[in-house]
């Protein structure tokens, strides 16, 4: 129950109502049938109720859920024959980020993704999902070796930013981040981003030029967190569900601005109820996606990547700057 949201209350008092009629039912031999009846079909109607209306800061909560899937679960369900690969060939291995290569639906390609922890001492060996600027090195060396050897990068993105201590600082993380930016530009393969959890700034971008770029239902992607626009805006760090509101980091938001190119579903809660639902649903959009990016040539797929970063946002060219 530890691992249950604030907003889920109501949800968790009547699974443990109905728990403890089972219970006297079977220990005491009294009938509760139609209490249990009565009170699951009001826990179905609360389920829907709840998670069909879920507002911007509950569903940052549930995209940074202890129990959400991270990379190595989907990879798990999704990549066929898999082998991680490790270090940036310059520093050392990051375990922030996972990597390598394996087959999805028979067909060669590289994997990447921030990986999360499962519990306290995973996330301190993983720092918490937040890549130092070897990470990135890494990540960019496959890409690479993808490039060279025609292989599909499918890039899954869940991080609350890139790591901002001293060390990363002075191994040079803007340069890094920078950099998978401008190259993953102009790979001549197709590169397809899920953000599964957080996609936090900067630490995210670097995974997330993608030709496709898809969400998870209840994901978030952001220039920042909450918390930080809070204490930016307002100086105060716990107006966090204020900025969420206003902030356009969901899914749908993203979808309706025309960033992502669609939304992948989640079993009712969150992604952390059935990962195998989870990762189904993200098999069948990366299929779609492949289907349509494979017979593309290396050029078009550049242009097609190009086109459609370049439709995001408004700007005015240096012509029609001094012409206005």
């Amino acid at each position: 129950m530890a691992n249950e949201l604030s907003f889920e209350r109501p949800l968790i008092e009547l699974r443990d109502k109905i728990a403890e009629l089972r219970r006297f039912t079977a220990e005491k031999g009294i009938d509760f049938t139609d209490e249990i009846n009565r009170l699951e079909e009001k826990l179905r109607k609360l389920e829907n109720d709840i998670y069909s209306n879920l507002t911007p800061w509950q569903k940052t909560q549930i995209a940074r859920h202890a129990a959400r899937p991270t990379t190595l679960d989907y990879i798990g369900l999704l990549i066929k024959d898999f082998i991680e690969l490790h270090g940036d060939r310059c520093f050392g291995d990051d375990p922030a980020i996972v990597g390598g290569i394996g087959k999805f639906e028979g067909i060669p390609v590289t994997v990447l993704g921030h990986q999360k922890g499962k519990d306290t001492k995973d996330n301190i060996a993983r720092n918490f999902g937040m890549p130092h600027p070897e990470g990135y090195r890494k990540a960019l060396r496959l890409m690479q070796q993808a490039d060279k050897f025609n292989r599909p990068i499918i890039c899954f993105i869940d991080t609350p930013g890139a790591y901002p201590g001293m060390a990363a600082e002075e191994r040079g993380q803007s340069e890094a981040i920078a950099r998978n930016l401008k190259e993953m530009s102009s790979f001549g393969v197709p590169i397809i981003c899920v953000v599964t959890g957080e996609g936090g700034s900067g630490g995210a971008l670097a995974l997330g030029v993608g030709n496709h770029i898809y969400m998870l239902e209840n994901s978030i992607y952001s220039v920042i967190s909450p918390e930080g626009a809070a204490a930016l805006l307002w100086k105060d760090a716990s107006l966090a569900q204020r900025a969420a509101e206003t902030m356009k980091i969901t899914a749908q938001d993203l979808y309706e601005l025309k960033i992502i190119d669609g939304i992948i579903p989640e079993p009712m809660g969150g992604a952390h109820k059935n990962v195998k639902e989870t990762a189904s649903h993200i098999h069948e959009f990366v299929s779609k996606a492949l289907k349509v990016l494979r017979p593309l040539s290396r050029e078009q797929l550049i242009e097609q990547r190009y086109e459609k970063f370049k439709q995001i946002g408004q700007y005015m060219t240096l012509e029609e700057v001094f012409s206005s």
